[in-house]
């Protein structure tokens, strides 16, 4: 029996789902949501090592390249496991082992890794991560339609960011910002995204549903699925499954800055599509890689796996209506949770908004999106949520805690290759907060525009930027400027 065995045995003995090995700490044993009782100290992550035995040996290298594996283990005697390894750097390893045909699907027999003795096959597994110790959440998500799935891969493969499904007409797909027939699909009853009566019984009485899947050969996938004349349709967002580094994103280097803020609010806007998700996930990834801090998140669903990279940071993602009924009860329980991030999905309501000045005030840095075009209105979007008698309140708040907005645009590139973003960014100096608290906000353009030695950047210098480099065309810079009058001074300057 391997040495791995004598562990799981326990596991299987006990009839348990899941058994998490940490560096430094003691094993964790659960059945689905229950802890159960487990008396093994801590071990060191040599000791974890010798334990894996080739678990270990014959992935070392991809591992260390990657960060993270997800495996199938064979044990001749108590069956088959998923296993998930995490390095989050040289000192620190995570194994976290569940018990397959408990809630947890097998990997993708497609990606299998050549290896010698027990089959070991390299596969992503279904499901959100949750915690600090790279364990899956136990609501998974079950089984898609094969020619779903199979539309899906045909629809990454062209290189697609969102999916439209209806019953009645071929998917719909948008590549590069530009909308295609998804020719020889059928038209999809979407039955098979709502999961569950509580939401069915959401969307017979008008309302929508909000998931989010892990899709071997795909990546996480978000879904938006609504009613209209046509029956159930959905909307697909294909995403990364983890957060991507800010380095991969081409944004300018000041955003970088805005991790090293002590506390405060950052708020992120721009159009649907216009990746402000993505960027904020990029931001708190960073943040947690650049030093080791508690972050929270709470979104509508969980986009994308945020990994803590170091053994003492810690991850909470929390996804509204799974975990916590709405985003102000999230971000009230998050102030009691001891975090240092806060990642709030989307300010959508008086309270939220209130609860993440707050959080803001009071030695959190907060990240948080917000639907507007630019950062001016983005402040006026805040200020707008509340009643007449409470602006002036309000103003003084968010003069106090509101310390950058970036609002960016998601171009398709000159040679239709990619997308590219452009950004503005307002960084709030004492200047601006007095401007907000005075309710001069028609005045934070030209604060904007006089900003660039304070870090500051104009969406018409960024768009210029990229027409000069030969990154957009010309006329999509034109489509998407604030003030097409700047955008030419521009482009002028610079020829």
């Amino acid at each position: 029996m391997k040495a791995i065995d004598s562990v799981l045995k326990i596991l299987v003995e006990q009839e348990g789902t899941e058994l998490r090995l940490v560096s430094d700490r003691r094993p964790r044993m659960f059945k689905h949501d229950a802890e159960l009782p487990l008396t093994i100290p801590a071990m060191s992550t040599d000791r974890i090592r010798k334990l894996l035995d080739d678990l270990w040996t014959s992935h070392e290298a991809a591992l260390h390249e990657r960060g993270q594996l997800s495996l199938t283990y064979n044990s001749p005697e108590l069956g088959n496991f998923i296993v998930t390894l995490v390095q989050r750097d040289e000192s620190a390893l995570e194994a976290t082992f569940h018990r397959e045909g408990n809630g947890v699907r097998k990997p993708d027999q497609s990606a299998n890794c050549e290896l010698p003795g027990d089959a070991l096959h390299h596969a992503t597994v279904s499901g959100v991560d949750d915690t600090s110790t790279g364990s899956l959440c136990r609501a998974q998500t079950g089984k898609l339609p094969a020619a779903l799935v199979a539309v899906l891969t045909r629809a990454v493969s062209l290189g697609a960011s969102d999916i439209h499904l209806s019953p009645q007409r071929a998917p719909i797909v948008r590549i590069n910002g530009a909308l295609q027939v998804l020719e020889g699909a059928p038209g999809f009853d979407t039955a098979a995204l709502v999961g569950g009566e509580e939401r069915l019984k959401r969307l017979h009485a008008g309302g929508s549903v909000d998931r989010a899947f892990d899709v071997p050969t795909v990546g996480r996938v978000r879904v938006n699925v609504y009613a209209s004349d046509e029956g159930w349709c959905a909307a697909l967002r294909i995403l990364r499954r983890e957060a991507p580094a800010l380095a991969d994103l081409n944004l300018p280097p000041q955003i970088e800055a805005l991790i090293h803020l002590p506390h405060g609010l950052v708020v992120a806007c721009g159009p649907t599509g216009c990746g402000k998700s993505t960027t904020l996930a990029a931001l708190v990834q960073h943040a947690l890689r650049a030093r080791p801090q508690v972050l929270v998140t709470l979104e509508d669903p969980i986009e994308y796996v945020i990994r803590p990279l170091r053994a003492s940071a810690l991850v909470r993602q929390r996804e509204v209506g799974t975990h916590v009924r709405d985003f102000a009860t999230g971000l009230r329980d998050a102030l009691r949770e001891d975090p240092d991030l806060l990642l709030v999905g989307e300010m959508r309501d008086p309270e939220t908004i209130s609860l993440a000045l707050t959080a803001a005030e009071t030695g959190h840095l907060v990240f948080a999106s917000l639907h507007s075009r630019t950062a001016a209105s983005a402040v006026e979007r805040i200020i707008d949520t509340y009643s007449p008698e409470r602006q002036r309140q309000i103003r003084v708040q968010l003069a106090d805690s509101l310390r950058a907005v970036i609002s960016q645009r998601l171009l398709p590139t000159a040679d239709g290759a990619g997308r590219v973003p452009a950004v503005e960014l307002l960084r709030v100096t004492h200047g601006v907060a007095n401007l907000i608290r005075e309710g001069r906000t028609a005045q934070i353009v030209s604060a904007l525009q006089a900003g660039g030695n304070e870090g500051m950047l104009v969406l018409e210098r960024s768009l210029a930027d990229l027409v000069r480099a030969n990154r957009i065309r010309r006329e999509t810079a034109l489509a998407v400027a604030n003030d097409s009058a700047t955008l030419g001074e521009y482009l002028r300057a610079a020829g």
